[in-house]
């Protein structure tokens, strides 16, 4: 997320600047910048904050040409300081997915290993890594696919219009499809390979999951998360501009199906 776009969410999901000072958020964009060149990124964005008991950890990703390649996450206690997270093992998923509760805001808080082995650092990516699965969205026709695989920003791409931008199936899960690989010959007779190449927000289960709002007079669509509440997804119709952002514990609303 660039500046401009990391200030308009920022303001859009919390009007004080989702608890950021503004100190705070002038460090942020700087230290952002110097992400990028240190470690030689294509391209940096802020991808939230998880609040912990003692404290909230700042999210970062920094990205390659291949926008649906892998991804190094990073993490920062002060939006100066930063820390590469460890990619997530086999054996780092399985200690840390029976997990649960808060975050405590300790990267070095090692868990009770009668319950779960593990550093708190480990649970941060895996955790960050299931809800950017779950809810990390593009508007269809944000990217495209190349014939050979990698996946780009699309140049063309202006922006949906008004009336599709309220439409959950103009949204994609930015991940490896499930839904799409499942699909029929016949199903997939009217998609265009280049831009319909992930799976569309209309078949998330549960139904329901999220909630979809036309705001400041129908010039502004906004995408929230029931699932994963702190998630918040926004797009300007007719433009280029938009993004999401996570600001929030770090906790699934596994009662969502009961409530719906």
């Amino acid at each position: 997320m660039d500046a401009e776009s990391l200030t308009y969410a920022l303001d859009l999901v919390a009007g004080g600047g989702a608890g950021l000072s503004s100190e705070k958020r002038a460090a942020l964009r700087a230290s952002l910048l110097l992400l990028r060149r240190d470690y030689r990124f294509e391209q940096v964005r802020f991808w939230g904050r998880i609040q912990g008991i003692h404290g909230p950890y700042y999210i970062a990703e920094g990205l390659g040409g291949d926008r649906a390649g892998p991804r190094s996450r990073l993490y920062s206690l002060n939006c100066v300081e930063w820390s590469l997270l460890p990619p997530a093992t086999e054996e780092m998923i399985t200690q840390t997915a029976g997990l649960k509760g808060r975050f405590q805001g300790d990267p070095s808080y090692e868990y009770d290993p009668t319950e779960k082995k593990g550093e708190e650092n480990e649970r941060i990516y895996e955790e960050e890594d299931q809800i950017d699965k779950a809810v990390g969205i593009i508007p269809r026709g944000a990217f495209v696919k190349t014939p050979l695989g990698p996946v780009h920003k699309n140049r063309n791409f202006e922006g949906l219009s008004l009336t599709e931008a309220k439409k959950l199936n103009s949204y994609f899960h930015f991940t490896e499809p499930v839904n799409l690989k499942n699909r029929t010959l016949l199903q997939k007779a009217d998609l265009d390979p280049s831009i319909d190449f992930l799976d569309s927000l209309e078949h998330d289960i549960p139904t329901g999951s999220w909630s979809i709002q036309l705001e400041r007079g129908g010039s502004l669509v906004v995408l929230r998360s029931l699932l994963w509440p702190g998630l918040t997804f926004y797009h300007i119709p007719m433009t280029k501009q938009y993004g999401y952002i996570y600001l929030g514990t770090g906790e699934k609303n596994i009662d969502l199906p009961f409530m719906l």
